[in-house]
């Protein structure tokens, strides 16, 4: 009887203990209308969330590439004197605004003047060279009439001379004149032909002289073409004494002081163009199937707290930045390992005075190129290349 009763309790507390499971599993099998509905409702969301994600990134977000990889540049110039001296005065400061053509550094200058008025005075001797060897043809020419007047005469004395020879002979062959008369006829004859000689000797002369003074004219003649030459040069170092601004922009890096010695080519400050400040961002080489020259550009700058500013593609480079590296990648031997190139991209900022006034080289940038306008543009490279092939 006992063993009954024992029976019958272990039953009922299995029973018992079987209860609370059996509504524990209810409870996760089972969800209330209203959880059904929060977990519908979450669901939609969701797929409504992802579908709309899914069509603006297909009919408009997978146009826009961007890239933080982009800094603001300009094409800084940098002023370096054209010859050396010591600096004897600096115009401007660090900083400072600057206009094109506005003085900034003064070399002594002496030594380059008195390098052209040695060579002014090289000009002034070359001109009196010329005049001097002008004069001496002058006064040669009338030695040369001088000396052609002088032979004339001799030429005349000589066939007088001459013609007394010739009548003395007959007579004193007759007897009429003596022998002695005769010879002294023939003697005065031979020296008026040695007197000819000798004025055509000396007529020939003068005329050589002549060329002797033109050969003298053209030397001076070219040393004045040399002194002018260095005086063109002289003056070209004076002028460049004067270091002037080749462009507006702002002093930056100024490292010259007053007295100091300065090589040529040596860099004394940089003029950075503020108004012509441009970005250099470097895309993705998976970014620029749809880039253009021209496209719209969104440029988030950090200076600026975020705002943005808008600009336009100016051009693409011609190669990646690795292809203009000092050393550019050699992939020909050894292992390779392929690595997402980046192409720099020039983009032009369109920006208000009062934001450029914010900028300055170096300034990081976020930049987003709209490449709507060449959404097609690759169905046409594909059609292409299909009729090529058709072809």
């Amino acid at each position: 009887m006992m063993n009954e009763v024992s029976q019958t309790g272990s039953d009922s507390n299995a029973d018992a203990a079987d209860t609370p499971q059996d509504g524990e599993a209810s409870g996760r099998r089972s969800l209330s209308p209203r959880t059904r509905t929060i977990l519908a409702v979450i669901a939609a969301v969701v797929a409504v969330a992802v579908a709309a994600w899914y069509i603006r990134n297909v009919t408009y977000g997978q146009y826009f590439q961007e890239t933080d990889d982009a800094q603001i540049q300009a094409d800084a110039v940098q002023i370096a004197p054209r010859v050396s001296g010591y600096v004897s005065q600096v115009m401007v400061t660090d900083n400072e605004d600057i206009r094109a053509g506005q003085p900034l550094v003064r070399i002594d200058v002496r030594s380059y003047q008195a390098t052209a008025e040695q060579a002014r005075a090289g000009i002034a001797q070359a001109e009196a060279g010329v005049a001097n060897a002008q004069a001496g043809i002058a006064e040669q020419r009338a030695a040369i009439d001088q000396a052609a007047a002088a032979l004339a005469a001799a030429r005349d004395k000589a066939a007088h001379d001459a013609a007394e020879v010739a009548r003395y002979t007959p007579l004193a062959a007759s007897g009429a004149e003596t022998r002695q008369q005769l010879a002294q006829v023939r003697l005065a004859a031979t020296q008026s032909a040695d007197q000819v000689r000798q004025q055509a000797a000396a007529l020939e002369g003068q005329r050589r002289r002549i060329a002797g003074l033109e050969a003298q004219i053209q030397q001076a003649r070219a040393q004045g073409q040399g002194a002018k030459a260095q005086l063109s040069a002289a003056s070209v170092d004076v002028s460049a004494s004067m270091l002037t601004a080749p462009t507006a922009g702002r002093i930056g890096d100024k490292t010259v002081q007053v007295g100091q010695f300065v090589q040529a080519g040596t860099r004394l400050m940089t003029v950075v163009p503020l108004d012509k400040l441009y970005i250099v961002a470097n895309f993705k080489e998976t970014q620029l199937a749809l880039m253009r020259p021209g496209q719209p550009v969104k440029i988030e700058i950090d200076a600026l707290d975020g705002h943005e500013i808008d600009g336009k593609v100016e051009s693409v480079s011609p190669g990646t930045g690795a292809q203009f590296s000092i050393l550019p990648p050699q992939n020909a031997t050894g292992n390779f390992t392929k690595i997402v190139q980046r192409v720099p991209v020039r983009i032009a900022i369109e920006a208000t005075p009062a934001a450029r006034r914010l900028l300055v080289p170096g300034l990081s940038v976020t930049v987003t190129v709209d490449t709507r306008s060449a959404k097609d543009d690759l169905d046409r490279i594909s059609e292409q290349q299909a009729a090529a092939k058709g072809r």
